[in-house]
């Protein structure tokens, strides 16, 4: 019988431009950073842009609105802001429901945006997901530009591809890989942070340099005492050098929208993944990684990898900073009497896309990947973390 198939096969290259500025009062009204990137040079025309606030940061940023209105008022030659700026909720919450979604895509649709218009976003790292996620997906693509305003999105979250959303009870189930066309680190939106949103990026900057850079590990060590002070000048620097980390991973690691099953940037999170949903998001994902990394560091010297001296340095810099390492909801249990963290495995590799890869540290600066985790020992871990834990509240 003759075969009536047949294939076609083309390697394509794609390349990406990704760019991350940074800067302070980005809508100073001679501050040409945004103005500079959103200029039609080509055509002339003048670029059509809709802005979404994150209410979060009104608080500390009463005049953000108006200051923003006069920036485009001032560059209304070039940028057309189609309506006044819109506020979307932050927090884990606003990416638990559809409707956000639905919103802001009427919103894209009603002004006309197209795939040359612009949806810029300032905000935490839950409002760049939900944004990014409906502006990726409207049109198959409207132009993005994140501002991240927390030392979390700044240095880790808001300078990647990935936007999401959660459902079905699961942390970002729906979402896409888009390269935004610009993030811009306003490091003027620091300033007014409370303590633990200021705290919640030193988790990703450690979890980078634990994995990839020694020496940066060792430079946060070295400044933890102003870091846990929330000095500016270290902070700033913190996230620069975790931003550039993070960017280079994703431009050099081969796979950047994750079609393997490898996620290095993942170290500390897979019990993070879990334990935020359990505790309905109240754990925030800073304070999550941190049990997270204190947890796998643990195990990393239960199972012979990691040596001892090692994980109390990992350890002992967490508490430094102010990071609790244990939560009771490490123990719960699921109604057939078995560990709900040890659940979070199963779901981590599913969201893997179908095979386990763990990463792992072997000594600072070094990861490396497993694909199975011991039962036993994760449970060991986590009654070693409450162990210290208790400990460190009685002495």
């Amino acid at each position: 019988m003759p075969n009536n198939y047949s294939s076609i096969s083309r390697n394509v290259r794609l390349d990406f431009s990704h760019e991350v500025f940074f800067t302070r009062d980005s809508f100073a009204l001679d501050n040409s950073t945004l103005s500079d990137l959103l200029k039609n040079e080509q055509t002339g025309k003048r670029t059509k842009v809709i802005l979404y606030l994150d209410e979060g940061i009104l608080d500390g940023n009463p005049n953000l609105p108006d200051l923003v209105e006069k920036y485009f008022q001032k560059h209304n030659k070039e940028l057309n802001l189609v309506c006044p700026p819109k506020f979307v909720r932050g927090g884990e919450e606003a990416k638990n429901d559809w409707k956000f979604v639905e919103s802001i895509w009427s919103d894209l649709n009603q002004h006309s945006m197209c795939r040359h218009s612009y949806v810029l976003v300032v905000g935490g790292g839950a409002a760049l997901d939900l944004i990014g996620f409906a502006s990726s997906t409207a049109h198959r693509g409207v132009r993005l530009v994140r501002f991240p305003t927390t030392t979390l999105s700044q240095g880790d979250g808001g300078v990647g591809v990935k936007n999401g959303i959660n459902f079905f009870g699961k942390k970002n189930w729906v979402g896409t890989f888009a390269v935004p066309d610009a993030v811009i680190n306003d490091f003027s939106f620091l300033r007014t942070l409370p303590h633990s949103q200021k705290r919640a990026g030193y988790v990703e900057a450690m979890k980078v340099a634990l994995i990839r850079d020694r020496a940066f590990f060792e430079w946060i060590e070295e400044r933890a005492e102003s870091l846990a002070k929330f000095e500016q000048t270290p902070m700033e620097q913190l996230i620069r050098r975790s931003a550039a980390l993070h960017l280079d991973h994703i431009a050099g690691s081969g796979d950047p929208f994750e079609r393997g099953s490898a996620r290095p940037l993942d170290f500390g999170h897979w019990i993070a993944h879990k334990l935020e949903p359990m505790s309905d998001f109240e754990v925030g994902h800073g304070d999550a990684v941190a049990i997270g990394l204190a947890a796998d560091v643990i195990y990393c010297t239960r199972i012979g990898l990691l040596k001892q001296e090692a994980a109390e340095r990992v350890l002992t810099l967490l508490q430094a900073l102010g990071f609790e390492i244990y939560h009771s909801l490490l123990h719960a249990k699921n109604k057939d009497g078995g560990s709900i963290i040890l659940d979070g495995l199963e779901e981590f590799r599913e969201h893997l896309g179908g095979k386990l890869t763990i990463t792992l540290i072997q000594a600072l600066g070094q990861g490396v990947e497993v694909h199975q985790m011991d039962d036993a020992q994760v449970l060991h871990s986590i009654n070693d973390l409450r162990t210290r834990s208790l400990a460190t509240l009685q002495a």
